[in-house]
């Protein structure tokens, strides 16, 4: 039993030390694709945000506005001495452009105003926007009406009762949101950018508690589908990177390690196999003359072959020996018309491609080993009998 244990014990290391050598090769492959595909990853979602913060423009801008006006008049009277105006700037931050180039933008304003008797009687009124460039030049002005919404005695009286514990406690105003609609697809120019624009209330009389500029981006296309359906856009966007740099990564692979996926050696051989045919056909042609050729020498030489098998056999019919013969084997020779067509032949494959003189040559020593043989049989003498 102890001889019998060694050897199952030695096998059985044997295994485990293969099986661990496997597995410990196996973890380490894991691992390192593991490693690639969660680098893979990052770069695809790292490559989507940067094609997302780089192509998506602002999608909303919103700013006050702080109207100035002129204080050096008559101030027992309720009217201001000029239009209230504001200068609103379209940088972010003083540097960066809102709006992008190409893309539509609605622009309105929203004007806070008190119920109060001057705003009622004051009625319509306009508000005109000058949008300019950087060198103070006009690109764009536009003028619209706006007013307080109208309320009846009874409603205001009625609204006032019924909200009167927020109004004692300040929770609410008497006052409306009037907004005014200056630009429904305002395009900036790529070769004149808006930077900023002037807003003039034409009126002296009306009051306002605050007032706020608002630039909104109405998207087309892609920039459509990207804002309304960010999941999906991203999914889409960071599977097809993904996918993308898997493929690279595969590729690069495939070429260092096997030499690319169709080696050198086995395109040359496709590319020689699937060219030209005329190659085939002139050695193709070349090994027909060349059986031509061996098949008529076979043919002169039959007879004489025939004629010296047939000799034995009238040698042993005969009671007397015949005296050896002194002569010497006859040989047939070479007639000048066949040596004149193998050095025309020899000329002709000279004449050919280098590949067709490979085969050529291979098919005539073939030849002439059997036109050896066939020599050799015919020299042989007969057989000779002794007493």
């Amino acid at each position: 039993m102890g001889g019998m244990t060694g050897p199952i014990l030695l096998w059985l290391q044997d295994v485990a030390a293969v099986t661990l050598l496997k597995a410990r090769r196996t973890l380490l492959q894991a691992a390192a694709l593991f490693c690639v595909l969660v680098l893979l990853l990052w770069v695809s979602i790292f490559l989507y945000g940067s094609f997302y913060y780089s192509y998506m423009p602002t999608v909303s801008f919103s700013t006050p506005v702080h109207y100035y006006y002129q204080s050096d008049c008559d101030a027992s009277q309720s009217v201001l001495c000029s239009f209230p105006t504001a200068n609103v700037s379209f940088l972010k931050n003083g540097k960066y452009q809102v709006m992008a180039y190409g893309q539509p933008y609605r622009i309105s304003m929203e004007l806070e105003m008190p119920e109060s008797p001057i705003n009622e009687q004051l009625g319509m009124f306009m508000i005109k926007m000058f949008c300019y460039t950087k060198g103070g030049e006009t690109v764009s002005s536009v003028a619209r009406s706006a007013m307080l919404h109208y309320r009846s005695s009874l409603l205001q009286t009625l609204s006032t009762l019924f909200f009167s514990p927020l109004l004692l406690t300040g929770m609410t105003e008497q006052k409306q949101l009037i907004e005014v609609e200056l630009f429904s697809d305002y395009k900036t120019n790529a070769y004149l950018p808006t930077i900023g624009a002037v807003i003039e209330i034409q009126s002296k009389r009306v009051q306002i508690y605050s007032a706020e500029l608002r630039i909104h981006a109405y998207f087309t296309g892609i920039r459509y589908v990207l804002y309304n359906f960010p999941l999906i856009s991203a999914v889409i966007g960071v599977a097809s990177n993904f996918t993308f740099l898997s493929a690279i990564v595969l590729f690069s692979y495939l070429q260092c390690i096997w030499g690319g996926i169709w080696p050198p050696e086995q395109v040359r051989v496709r590319v020689m196999m699937g060219g030209d045919t005329r190659f085939q056909q002139r050695r193709e042609a070349a090994r027909r003359r060349i059986e031509s050729l061996s098949s008529q020498r076979e043919a002169e030489t039959e007879p004489g072959v025939i004629g010296s098998s047939n000799e034995p056999s009238d040698l042993q019919g005969n009671d007397t020996v015949p005296e050896p013969s002194t002569k010497e084997p006859s040989v047939m020779p070479e007639t000048p018309g066949t040596v004149e067509t193998d050095k025309s032949d020899e000329g002709a494959r000279d004449s050919e491609v280098p590949e067709e003189k490979e085969g050529s040559e291979i098919l005539l020593e073939r030849s002439q080993l059997a036109h050896q043989a066939e020599t050799t049989l015919r020299q042989r003498p007969g057989p000779s009998m002794s007493l």
